[in-house]
């Protein structure tokens, strides 16, 4: 179950970086709500059970002059009363610690709400959603096959059905080729984020490639890989995990490939997995 061997590599990326031109204004800013206890051999195949590890639970606040987006949620203000929801099962081995929401964190800095131009979910899983029920006059940015997820998704999207009012905003993969990814949506059309499909974990899901005025990189993974293990090594997640959690293992296993051939071509782009702490190194936190 727990095997060490890694995915083989897929064959190397030869395409250049897209062009970019944030705007100078434009800023990234973590917003930390808790972390689930967990362990290496949880989150990827071959890890250890001795290597424990807390899985974070990280909103990021993008700031840019034609409108800020939150991409996911981590734990909201009523994550415990959520999380007496969940199934019997999931409760007994899931064990969390919360600490401040992410609409606590922008309240304590005053943040005007009407700049939140939307939330951008990398999936519709309860840990990304929890916060959507502070924020009910964002709009949720999700794709049209997240949004069929959500309404026929099972346990897995229940939490944010039975949020009331959610107003979803779909969007469509208009532009082309993006580091090798088919399509794409650039969401403010100058290349600082770049939204492509990356469907496995979920129908819907996405991988969110940011570029800040400063040339920095990151590319926002979600589940993809719960650890950064999973894409320097090419460990995809334990068996279970996998039959339990992913909708689709075989285009999560094509996905982590994608994103380990670009990061071998380029190392400076940030691979930060939604889970992994060590990914947000770097990217200041909100502060007030």
């Amino acid at each position: 179950m727990f095997s060490t061997s890694s995915l083989p590599m897929s064959p190397r990326f030869t395409g250049e970086l897209p062009a970019a031109s944030p705007p100078a204004e434009m800023s990234l800013l973590q917003l930390p709500t808790g972390v689930t206890h967990r362990n290496a051999a949880f989150a990827y195949r071959g890890g250890s059970f001795f290597d424990k590890r807390d899985l974070s639970m990280t909103a990021l606040l993008v700031k840019h002059p034609r409108g800020d987006l939150l991409i996911d949620t981590g734990f909201g203000r009523h994550i415990d009363t959520q999380f007496r929801t969940m199934p019997l099962f999931f409760r007994a081995v899931t064990s969390y610690q919360r600490t401040r929401s992410a609409s606590e964190q922008l309240d304590a800095v005053g943040y005007d709400r009407r700049g939140l131009r939307a939330i951008l979910l990398t999936h519709a899983h309860w840990d990304h959603v929890s916060g959507v029920s502070d924020l009910p006059e964002t709009p949720v940015w999700v794709t049209r096959e997240e949004l069929r997820f959500i309404k026929d998704g099972g346990w897995l999207t229940a939490l944010i059905r039975s949020f009331p009012g959610v107003r979803y905003v779909e969007y469509e993969f208009e532009g082309g080729v993006y580091l090798g990814f088919p399509r794409s949506h650039d969401v403010y059309g100058d290349g600082a984020i770049v939204i492509v499909p990356a469907p496995g974990h979920t129908p819907g899901s996405v991988v969110v490639f940011l570029t800040l005025p400063d040339g920095k990189r990151y590319a926002m993974i979600g589940d993809l890989v719960w650890q950064r293990e999973g894409i320097i090594d090419r460990k995809e997640r334990p068996w279970l995990q996998r039959k339990l959690g992913d909708w689709n293992p075989a285009q999560v296993r094509e996905g982590l490939l994608q994103m380990a051939a670009i990061g071998e071509r380029f190392p400076g782009i940030g691979m930060t997995p939604a889970h992994d702490a060590r990914g947000f190194e770097g990217i200041p936190k909100l502060e007030g």
